[in-house]
């Protein structure tokens, strides 16, 4: 019998995928899994047991992530599963962004007891005047799970859309309208679109990547949506560009001490995927990816070590993880060979300092087998 236990209160949708041969437990101590979503976990110890954790959401920075792959714990996220949340979010920002909406909204709840109400919004409107959308140029910085969509969706709506992503996989290019633009650099987009949207992760390459220097590339009274991270956006340098006009709205997910009341900023608080859509997704897909985990060996959607999966071909099978240094394999089959056990499949993959290693066997192993492959340096966990 295994053991969860969740950090934070999880969808039914996903607890609902864990079968008889899983119970929860209060204790954290006593789990071989555990799912999060906000609960801040860098002051955690965690217990030997602990095989991994599955953050039903896609950011971690909740989780001590080299910490976890020095312990043996894999570390889950949900990429894609609260996408469709975030993209209808953007797009009403963007369309906030556009036309003056929530001021409007504001000014009438401030004349809403007046007299002639009607007759005022009639004579002030023109103060909240925006502009459409059509033909509008857009830019969307990141072409995955929440960008491609975006931008197709814009495309559905009249838009000229330019996107830019060095790294976008496969997949995602082929979902593509195929009217899209692709550029080369974050550049092409500064320079040439009307409204900018960011979907990028969190990387020392990305960190403040709109700031003032980038900003001052753009059109004057461009409109700029970070539905990604708060920290790609330097704060001072926004706070320039919309005093100068050079960025006529700001419209953020992320509000913080500097933004929340800056003139020009639609603040939203962090409502990309607050959906019961969106829970219920990350949830089913937090569990599944456990699940696989401990039942199969198989890594999906880890954060911090390699993404590994192999079919079953033996009657026993082991998972090891480890350091990424040299003579590890060769330690691992010649423990096998000296206890006379043949290897029917193996596979092994790396990222950065830790590798992950799954070994299908012809015969099953015993506890003191499986100790004594704990013994070999550079092995977190077997």
């Amino acid at each position: 019998m295994y053991q969860v236990h969740y950090l934070n209160s999880i969808s039914q949708k996903g607890t609902a995928l864990w079968t008889k041969d899983y119970s929860l437990t209060q204790v954290a101590e006593c789990a071989q899994a555990m799912l999060v979503r906000s609960a801040n976990m860098h002051e955690m110890e965690f217990s030997p047991n602990l095989l991994g954790i599955a953050r039903a959401g896609a950011g971690v920075n909740n989780i001590p992530l080299d910490k976890c792959a020095k312990e043996g714990i894999v570390v889950f996220n949900t990429p894609g599963a609260n996408a469709n949340g975030v993209v209808e979010l953007a797009l009403c920002g963007m369309l906030l962004g556009c036309r003056d909406v929530v001021g409007g909204i504001n000014w009438v709840q401030s004349i809403k007891d007046t007299p002639d109400v009607a007759k005022q919004v009639e004579k002030g409107k023109s103060k909240f005047a925006g502009h459409e959308i059509i033909n509008k140029k857009l830019g969307v910085i990141g072409l995955g799970a929440v960008g491609g969509p975006l931008a197709n969706a814009a495309r559905k709506l009249h838009m000229e859309v330019y996107g830019c992503d060095p790294y976008i996989s496969i997949d995602a290019a082929w979902h593509l309208d195929h009217h899209i633009i692709r550029v080369n650099n974050r550049d092409e987009i500064y320079e040439n679109c009307d409204i900018i949207s960011l979907h990028t992760p969190l990387l020392e390459s990305t960190k403040g990547m709109i700031n003032k220097e980038a900003l001052s590339k753009m059109k004057d009274g461009v409109i700029i949506l970070n539905f990604a991270r708060d920290q790609l956006v330097d704060d001072e340098a926004m706070a320039w560009a919309l005093q100068t006009g050079k960025v006529r709205r700001y419209v953020t997910d992320f509000p913080n001490d500097k933004t929340a009341g800056m003139p020009g900023v639609i603040a939203i608080p962090h409502l990309g995927a607050s959906t019961p859509e969106s829970e219920d997704n990350c949830a089913s897909m937090a569990s599944k990816e456990l699940i696989d985990y401990i039942e199969n060996g198989n890594i999906v959607n880890s954060v911090n070590l390699p993404e590994v999966t192999m079919p079953r071909s033996g009657e026993h099978r082991i998972c090891v993880i480890h350091k990424n240094i040299p003579n590890m394999i060769s330690q691992f089959t010649s423990a096998f060979a000296a206890d006379n056990i043949n290897i029917s499949d193996m596979v092994n993959k790396s990222r950065g300092d830790y590798s992950y290693t799954m070994l299908d066997l012809e015969a099953p192993v015993s506890a003191d087998f499986v100790a004594a492959l704990e013994t070999i340096e550079g092995v977190f966990k077997v």
